[in-house]
């Protein structure tokens, strides 16, 4: 099913942030591009951050704990606040005078699994949250999804951690910020490990790195690489080793995160379907059975996570 938010309009009615208002939501990481699905492929990842805001006193208190901790800024520029400010701005809101946010992240910042996009999303919800509106309503979440992939650029990330699942997102032929996302669920024996290195890269900084154009043939054979993943992770996972196979963003990327790259041609010389996740320098291998001592095997002593995939986005907890 394709989602699409052309407008606000529709929730604009009966929209306010009360004073006394309060919500709780959760947010999942997610990986993006999964090889050559370059910023249009996301899959939602059982690893969850979480943020309450409630609209009380006279300023703005920021509190994060977790990942971000003594590291983000707990002022106006923190990345949720934003997305709760475009959020309200979008609705015709003005943001109140007095709001506590606390954000507890689980998703490690930098790494490539989507903190970022995951903030923006939180930023959203609680923001649509507070003024009253219905995260289980679908075009709700079709408008956080269309707010926080703006924020992001791109949707690759932000419509996992709001949808669940594998989504395959577009832009649309109208202005910018048309962006379309359909929802596929992910084959049953699909095991998403994940190796996470302590080193950190910027999503800036790997993209600083890409070329601004490529060949055509180039394009083509990875235009083909991309449809048969989208068959491979829903419906055949042992066509995942061609399909993860990108030819348009990894190759470019190889001298900021050179020693992710050499752990992917390793995993893939050993059979293991391995890619860099999103922005790296995480690297994500997608099993289908071996699993977590498959990877370990290859990649030794290092960090290693099994988080599974969830078919649950963005949800409020709690709210008042």
């Amino acid at each position: 099913m394709a989602h699409r938010v052309t407008s606000a309009e529709p929730l604009r009615d009966g929209a306010v942030v009360a004073a006394g208002a309060r919500a709780r939501v959760r947010v999942p990481a997610s990986t993006a591009n999964l090889g050559p699905g370059f910023d249009s492929i996301g899959m939602a990842l059982g690893v969850w951050d979480e943020a309450e805001a409630s609209v009380e006193g006279d300023s703005l208190v920021v509190e994060a704990t977790g990942f971000g901790e003594g590291e983000v800024p707990l002022d106006e520029s923190h990345l949720a606040y934003r997305a709760m400010v475009a959020a309200w701005q979008a609705l015709g809101l003005d943001a109140p005078q007095g709001l506590r946010l606390s954000y507890r992240g689980a998703i490690p910042h930098s790494r490539g699994m989507g903190s970022s996009a995951s903030a923006s999303v939180t930023g959203v919800a609680l923001g649509t949250a507070l003024a009253g509106l219905d995260l289980a309503d679908d075009t709700v979440l079709r408008f956080v999804s269309d707010i926080a992939s703006s924020i992001e650029g791109h949707p690759d990330n932000a419509s996992a951690s709001v949808y669940g699942n594998v989504t395959v997102s577009w832009a649309g032929d109208g202005d910018a910020g048309d962006w379309r996302s359909a929802v596929l669920a992910p084959h049953p024996h699909l095991v998403p490990v994940l190796v996470v290195p302590q080193r950190r890269l910027s999503t800036a900084t790997a993209r600083a790195a890409l070329p601004t154009a490529v060949p055509l043939a180039v394009a083509a054979r990875n235009s083909g690489r991309t449809a048969l993943l989208a068959h491979a992770l829903t419906a055949d996972p042992g066509l995942l080793m061609p399909a993860t196979q990108d030819y348009l963003h990894q190759e470019a990327r190889r001298p900021a995160y050179p020693e992710s790259m050499a752990l992917v041609d390793a995993l893939r010389d050993a059979g293991i379907p391995a890619v860099i996740s999103g922005a790296g320098p995480t690297v994500l291998a997608l099993t289908s059975g071996q699993g977590e001592e498959a990877v370990r095997a290859v990649a030794g002593d290092v960090e290693i996570i099994s988080p599974g995939t969830t078919s649950r986005g963005v949800h409020v907890v709690s709210s008042s």
